[in-house]
This record gives structure tokens, C-alpha cells and sequence, in this order.
């Protein structure tokens, strides 16, 4: 009839169970649904997502190739002041004591018990691996060259070789000397690419505060090979007074420093941070040592507390 609303009525959707629900959502016949959707539907939601997903890695992947066009693959971006690390290089010291202990800086063994110290030699061997002739670098000793004061630039893709094979009693062969209450422990530069140091060329701007002792090493240096004074020159002296007392004398080998021919690093391969042997001839036994190491050139910053420039570790031999 004209005019007349035409009234609809619905009936209640039939009540089901739980798994009855279940299994029409996985597929209901009469709908031709599957998890809640047809097929048309499921075919357009999974065309939006290949797309979606197709775009953002493709955005992602110009970003990354864009980014890598601005890295140089030898060399960091940013150098000396403009990087994190500075330009004012680290001392560190090996062997460094165990995991379980990370934050301690204590070398102390028993000399009479070799299981005691064989754990500080044990670290030794495995710094000094890289040293050995073959290093783990692939065919990284034919970029090795026997370098010395004086000579001209390395040859490009050449390093300066490190020999430690007769740094007595510094050795593997004899333990490092920890058997003999007299232990060797190694110093090292951290790595800064490009850093160059500024030695101390002229003994008049020696800074006062280095110690007498390395005062007279560089003058007799001077006199003996000016060239020799291309050096990072290193100290180790007890920190308190106690400590200056309790040391004993040290000896460098198998010089007092780290040769000015090893820098620049510039991750050419098979290249070895220089390295410098100290040898505590007498401590002190029973007695802990507080021990300072620093390296020393114009452009090298020493703070005690920041620990630049320098290293602090304990000494203690039983």
C-alpha cells in the first residue's frame, strides 16, 4: 500500500556454544567467511600490506644507501676532536684481572703457587697472540716492515712490525718472570685514528712535572740519537709515598716509550699498537702497590681522576 511504512522485523541471531562459535568464525558456509572476512575482503587487506610494507622498505633501503654513500669503509667520519673519543689517547695495561672482577685493576699472586699466577700469564699469552709472527689478520705479516729512527715513510700498505720474541725476561718462555716475584706488565696506546703525537723534540720543553728520572733518559737520548726523541715517552711511579718506597726499580724494554714510526694508525691491515714492558726488578712482598703510568707528549692531557693519559693499577705480590 502507498504511504504505508512496510515494517521489517528481525529475529534474534541463534544462540551458540562456545566451539560452535568458534568453528563458523574459522569458516562459515552460508557467508563464504573465513576468520571473519570473504575472500575479496582478505585479498584487498593483503594487497594494502604488500604494498605498505613494498614502500617502506623501499624508503628504508634509499635512506641506508643514501647514509652509506657519506661512510668511507677505512676510515671513521669523524676524526680526532669531531669524534666521541677525542683526540687525547688512553693508557691501558695487561694482563688485565679476571671477568668475575671487571672493575678491579689488582694484579696479585702468589709466587710460590704457579696455578695462582698462571691465570696472569695465561691473559699475557692471549693479548701477545697478534704479536707472534702470524697475526690474525690473513696474510697480515707481509704488511710488516722492520722499522727505526730515522727512516723515511713507510711504503704505502705497510705497518712497523713489533718483535717481542726477545724482550728477556718478558717472554712467554719464562712466564713473563711472575715466577721470580719480579713480574712484566705491558702498556699500550689506544688507537686513535690519524692521531700523531707531539714529542718532546726540544729537552727545554720538557714539562716540570715529569719525573727527574725520564727528565735524564730524554737529554741522555738527545745526546745519543736525536732521532730517538721521535718517543711517547712512559713513566711508572708509585702514587703515595709509601708506594714510591715499595716499588723498587723498574725497567723499560725494550724502551721507555712508544717509537714516534707507529704513528699514524690508519687501519692498514696487519697493524700493531706499539708496546712497552715495564719490569718491577724488587716489589715489595706482602704489600700493596699503588702503581701510576702515564705517556708523555705535548698533545697528550694527563688527569688523574678521568684517568687521561694515563693508568692506575695495584700491584701485590705474596
Amino acid at each position: 500500500m502507498e504511504g504505508k511504512k512496510v515494517e521489517q522485523y528481525y529475529t534474534r541471531p541463534q544462540k551458540l556454544g562456545k566451539w560452535e562459535g568458534f568453528r563458523i568464525f574459522l569458516w562459515n558456509s552460508e557467508t563464504g567467511q573465513v576468520l571473519g572476512r570473504t575472500g575479496a575482503s582478505w585479498a584487498k587487506i593483503l594487497l594494502f600490506y604488500v604494498i605498505f610494507y613494498a614502500v617502506l622498505s623501499g624508503f628504508f633501503g634509499a635512506m641506508l644507501a643514501v647514509f652509506y654513500q657519506t661512510l668511507k669503509h677505512n676510515e671513521p667520519k669523524w676524526q680526532l676532536e669531531q669524534s666521541l673519543i677525542g683526540s687525547n689517547p688512553g693508557l691501558g695495561f695487561r694482563p688485565m684481572p679476571p671477568e668475575s672482577n671487571v672493575e678491579s685493576t689488582l694484579i696479585w699472586y702468589k709466587t710460590s703457587n704457579e696455578g695462582n699466577y698462571r691465570h696472569w700469564t695465561k691473559e699475557l699469552d692471549k693479548f701477545l697472540a697478534d704479536y707472534q709472527k702470524i697475526g690474525n689478520t690473513p696474510n697480515a705479516g707481509e704488511h710488516r716492515v722492520t722499522c727505526d729512527y730515522g727512516m723515511e715513510k713507510l711504503p704505502p700498505g705497510k705497518v712497523c712490525d713489533v718483535d717481542i720474541s726477545n724482550w728477556i725476561p718478558c717472554t712467554s718462555k719464562n712466564s713473563y718472570n711472575y715466577q721470580k716475584s719480579a713480574p712484566c706488565i705491558f702498556l699500550k696506546l689506544n688507537k686513535i685514528y690519524g692521531w700523531k703525537p707531539q714529542t718532546f723534540n726540544d729537552t727545554e720543553s720538557i714539562p716540570n712535572d715529569m719525573p727527574d728520572d725520564l727528565k735524564g733518559h730524554i737529554r741522555n737520548e738527545k745526546t745519543r740519537n736525536k732521532y730517538a726523541l721521535n718517543t711517547v715517552w712512559v713513566s711508572c711511579e708509585g702514587e703515595n709515598p709509601a708506594d714510591v718506597e715499595n716499588i723498587g726499580p723498574i725497567q723499560y724494554i725494550p724502551r721507555r716509550g712508544f717509537p714516534g714510526y707507529y704513528f699514524p694508525f690508519e687501519n692498514t691491515p696487519g697493524y700493531l699498537s706499539p708496546l712497552v714492558a715495564v719490569f718491577f726488578e724488587n716489589p715489595k712482598r706482602g704489600v700493596l702497590i699503588n702503581i701510576e703510568c702515564k705517556a708523555w707528549a705535548h698533545n697528550i692531557i694527563h688527569d688523574r681522576f678521568e684517568r687521561r693519559g694515563s693508568v692506575h693499577f695495584e700491584l701485590m705480590v705474596d
